[in-house]
């Protein structure tokens, strides 16, 4: 019962991430299937809820992948809602301080380390203590995202917050907080300089960096810069693009009466 990606992780290697936008098992299964090392359940900007999260899980067991959700704010309720219905790590939005990540990181762990309550319906069984959680708190990945200019001035106070496992960057937020568009794949320079400080700052506290990219080659670049973590697009994303290319080969090559 142990987390795979965080194994992964502590031996320093670099880990690639899906995103689920689209609530269906069925499409939850095809990409855990793809050779990920995690596959994360968007419940913020995505259109899964609670019911689908589940589902995807269910669909995804037989794949040897790390279950992550984001969950939609730093809420307990729904916090320890994702982790009992088997989520193996949380990506929380805006965090921007070090009460804010403690705030999570409660959500996340059993006492005496945090306030999560027992109730692991789907990731161990009810009533009596069982061998999850006896090491749940060691093996749940508690993932602040930093998007605002706060969460990268306190970026230390933040990393120093015990049971931090590491901190997740949301491009398009944190450009729009500094205000520029909201995009992936950033090239400001000011916005790689921040990157490299935050970076700088996680491996000073051993912890890892992640990134939510828009394409395979800007990731790979960012693993050059040291992150750690990386997630390429998402569902829709994946399944858009390929579909264009599809319909632009097509119409270029079978000529023009395929226009």
């Amino acid at each position: 019962m142990a987390n795979k990606l965080k194994a992964r992780l502590d031996a320093g290697k670099a880990c690639v991430n899906a995103w689920l936008a689209i609530p269906s098992g069925f499409s939850a299964e095809m990409m855990a299937g793809c050779g990920w090392d995690s596959v994360t359940v968007d419940i913020q900007h995505g259109v899964q809820d609670y019911q689908s999260m589940v589902q995807c899980f269910q669909a995804m067991d037989k794949h040897p992948i790390t279950p992550l959700v984001r969950v939609p704010w730093n809420e307990p309720g729904i916090i320890g809602k994702v982790l009992d219905g088997g989520a193996w790590g949380v990506i929380c939005p805006m965090i921007n301080n070090a009460a804010e990540a403690k705030a999570l990181a409660d959500a996340c762990l059993y006492p005496p380390m945090g306030k999560r309550s027992n109730g692991p319906i789907r990731a161990a069984s009810y009533g009596e203590a069982s061998p999850y959680q006896t090491i749940a708190n060691s093996e749940i990945l508690i993932i602040p995202m930093i998007e605002t200019q706060a969460g990268i001035d306190n970026i230390d106070e933040i990393l120093s917050v015990p049971g931090i496992s590491g901190i997740y960057i949301g491009p398009s937020d944190m450009g729009l907080a500094l205000g520029m568009i909201p995009i992936l794949d950033r090239e400001e320079p000011v916005i790689l300089d921040i990157y490299k400080k935050l970076i700088a700052s996680c491996r000073k506290h051993g912890k890892f960096a992640g990134l939510h990219n828009g394409t395979a080659s800007y990731a790979a670049r960012m693993v050059e810069m040291g992150f750690q973590f990386c997630t390429i697009a998402n569902d829709v994303g994946l399944m858009v693009k390929a579909s264009k290319d599809a319909v632009g080969t097509f119409r270029k090559e079978a000529g023009p009466g395929a226009g």
